[in-house]
């Protein structure tokens, strides 16, 4: 492993710990409870590790995606409900309790099934060559670097609230900060890469950001509110999880595929959000 990758996976690592710390301290065992029964949490589960990583296969083959191309996009359509998630969903004004439970659920069961399902979707539906994929290894740094510090942000909201309240700001702010970096030094050593992925990459990734939306929309339940959750968590994919699990198990060139497609669909997201707010999209999804 080069330089560039122990500082990547580093970064990407300490990003992921922060974040989901912070996550679990905002979290109560009744909120995750409440959120799970709300919605339809297993199809929910077979859409985000199913059918998403699936449809990222199927258009990436539509259109013609190189190999370290397509195994980002993957990655990326494996690693479902991104920390941004309840940000997005307050400033979408959608069910942000929801949004915090699910972002605080989802990546217990990533740490397990992301490695599974990009393997499997690379495997069986790309045939695409994953001899490299240390997919146990994967598992456990992500148990370490997702459950755990989620674990613990939740026993600490539990045991010692104030203490959480103390702990929660300074963690956000210093996690989010090193994503930013974590991001922004991939982006600057990674540049050429990023740049050269080209317009059918940003395409393919669009509609399969855009067909996720629409289907966390319907499987979203009655509400609205409920609804944008379902949409913003499935659309938008947890970048620092799939980029450290590229930078694990596959070439340099995969982690500025995720970057890259990851920077778009933090700008769609964006988008729905102040579509959602602002827009006519206030009695329709987009």
């Amino acid at each position: 492993m080069t330089g560039i990758e122990i500082a990547i996976q580093v970064l990407t690592c300490s990003a992921l710990v922060g974040l989901l710390g912070a996550v679990g301290l905002r979290l109560t065992y009744a909120e995750v409870k409440t959120a799970l029964r709300r919605c339809r949490f297993f199809a929910i589960l077979l859409l985000n590790f199913f059918a998403v990583p699936l449809s990222a296969v199927a258009v990436a083959d539509l259109f013609g995606l190189e190999h370290n191309v397509t195994i980002g996009m993957v990655l990326l359509a494996a690693a479902p409900f991104a920390p941004v998630v309840p940000v997005f969903a307050r400033m979408a004004r959608a069910d942000l309790a929801l949004a915090a439970a699910l972002t605080g659920v989802f990546p217990l069961v990533s740490a397990v099934l992301t490695p599974f399902a990009a393997q499997t979707a690379l495997r069986f539906f790309a045939r695409a060559d994953v001899s490299s994929f240390g997919i146990w290894r994967s598992l456990a740094i992500l148990l370490a670097t997702t459950t755990l510090p989620l674990a613990v942000g939740v026993l600490v909201r539990h045991q010692a609230p104030k203490l959480g309240e103390r702990l929660l700001r300074p963690v956000e702010v210093m996690s989010e900060a090193v994503g930013a970096a974590s991001l922004a030094f991939v982006t600057a050593t990674q540049f050429g890469s990023v740049v050269s992925l080209g317009w059918r990459s940003w395409l393919a990734m669009a509609l399969i950001s855009e067909g996720s939306l629409l289907l966390g929309w319907l499987l979203g339940g009655p509400e609205r509110s409920s609804r944008q959750v379902i949409a913003l968590g499935t659309s938008n994919r947890n970048i620092a999880l799939a980029l450290l699990v590229a930078i694990q198990n596959f070439p340099i060139e995969v982690a500025s595929a995720v970057v890259g497609n990851g920077l778009l669909l933090i700008a769609l997201g964006l988008l729905h959000v102040a579509w959602w707010r602002f827009g006519s999209g206030r009695n329709r999804i987009a």
